[in-house]
This record gives C-alpha cells, sequence and structure tokens, in this order.
C-alpha cells in the first residue's frame, strides 16, 4: 500500500478511538480513570496492528511514527494549557487536571513513537514492549481496582488481582499480536518460539510495575522488556 494512504488510514483510526472515548468520558457515560485505561489498552494494538498497512520503503517506520508523534504533540498542548480540550483532559486525566496529561499521557505516547521507529514490525522485541505497556499494564489498573482484594506488602496502593491481570494480559496481548505477524511474514520464527521468552518478559515487567512508584510505568515497563528482549530473542 502507499504509505501516504497508510498513514491517512492509521491516523484516522487512531483518532477515531481516540475521540469516541474523549466524548463518552466528556458525556458523564464512563469515568475518566476507565477512559484513560481505555485508550491506553486500545491504542496500542490498533496502532501496531496498522503497521501492515505499511510497504517496504526505508521511510515507512518514520511516516509510521507520524501518527503517535501527531498525537503525543497533541497531548503535550493540552496539558501545557495551549490546546483548551476539556473533553481530552477528562479522558486522561485521574482528577481533571490537565497537567496529568503531561505525565503518563505523554511518556505513552514517546514511547510508541521511539519503538515504531527503532523496531518497526520485522523485530519482535518492539511489538512485545508495546503490547505488555498495554495489555499488561493497561488492564492490570481496571482490575486492581474492580476487584480488589488482597495488597501487594511492598506496593499497598497495588493488589494481587492487578498484578496477576498485568501477567496474564501482557503475556496474552503479546502473543496474540506476534501470532498475526507472525501469520502474515513479518516474522519468520514459529509462534512457539516467543512463547517462554515472552513469559519471561511479562513476569519480570510485572514485577516492575508493582514497584510503588507512579507515572512511571509507560516508561519503566517497555524499558525493561526492550532491555530482555534484547537478550532473549
Amino acid at each position: 500500500m502507499n504509505n501516504i494512504i497508510a498513514l491517512i488510514l492509521t491516523l484516522a483510526i487512531a483518532l477515531g478511538w481516540l475521540r469516541v472515548n474523549n466524548y463518552f468520558a466528556h458525556k458523564g457515560w464512563i469515568s475518566s480513570i476507565v477512559s484513560r485505561k481505555i485508550i491506553h489498552i486500545g491504542t496500542g494494538p490498533i496502532f501496531v496492528l496498522c503497521w501492515m498497512l505499511f510497504n517496504d520503503a526505508p521511510a515507512a517506520p518514520y511516516i509510521a511514527a507520524i501518527v503517535p508523534l501527531g498525537i503525543t504533540l497533541q497531548f503535550a498542548l493540552v496539558g501545557s494549557g495551549v490546546i483548551k480540550d476539556p473533553s481530552a483532559v477528562e479522558s486522561m486525566s485521574r482528577t481533571g487536571d490537565r497537567r496529568e496529561i503531561l505525565r503518563g499521557p505523554l511518556f505513552y505516547g514517546i514511547v510508541f513513537v521511539v519503538l515504531t521507529i527503532v523496531f518497526w514490525r520485522n523485530s519482535p522485541i518492539g511489538i512485545i514492549a508495546l503490547m505488555i505497556l498495554c495489555g499488561g499494564d493497561g488492564l492490570a489498573d481496571i482490575v486492581g481496582k474492580k476487584i480488589g482484594g488482597l495488597r501487594l506488602p511492598w506496593s499497598p496502593k497495588k493488589t494481587l488481582a492487578g498484578t496477576s491481570t498485568m501477567l496474564l494480559g501482557g503475556f496474552i496481548f503479546a502473543m496474540f499480536v506476534l501470532y498475526v505477524f507472525v501469520w502474515q511474514g513479518y516474522l519468520s520464527s514459529p509462534i512457539t518460539q516467543y512463547l517462554l521468552p515472552v513469559g519471561l518478559i511479562a513476569l519480570v515487567t510485572t514485577l516492575v510495575e508493582s514497584l510503588p512508584f507512579t507515572d512511571i510505568d509507560n516508561i519503566t515497563v517497555p524499558l525493561v522488556s526492550v532491555i530482555m528482549g534484547l537478550l532473549l530473542i
């Protein structure tokens, strides 16, 4: 496919996903916390699967990276108050403070830009890191708050249910998207070869996510995932 057409399609799909969630949060149909996490969970798989729309030109990853770069710049402008967008603030912040967007959501976008350019679709490392960030870290917060239950001794704000979801969700999301890329011929190794490495990466990143730090998971989780991917794959 022509890369400009692929870029337009990817941008339209990604922005459509964001605006629908922004609208739902602004209308009060879903809470800002849930909307924030739905965006966190869904944006990654949607964008990464759209990589397959692009051709094999050397410039393809840079063109694709325009999508998260543009969205990240929007985050920065909204978070700094340059752009007034109440629906975006409600959907991406926990408390309604626009400055929160300058932390977690902004880091999330920067990670997508960097991993898209560095790894692209012929390497499983970037795919694994992004899917664990989306499926694992994103689901963990929703499930942890919904179910509650036993708290982690070293991180009282986090629960065993949320941490278990981080492990399982990250593994499933990563394996599913890897399967699609193997099926389409972008990755040459059989899907079974990724089971153990992805399991180990999901386990270690789950431990990292469980640490009692706030607003840096969007950096620490993919960073650890990439380091382990380079060692294991």
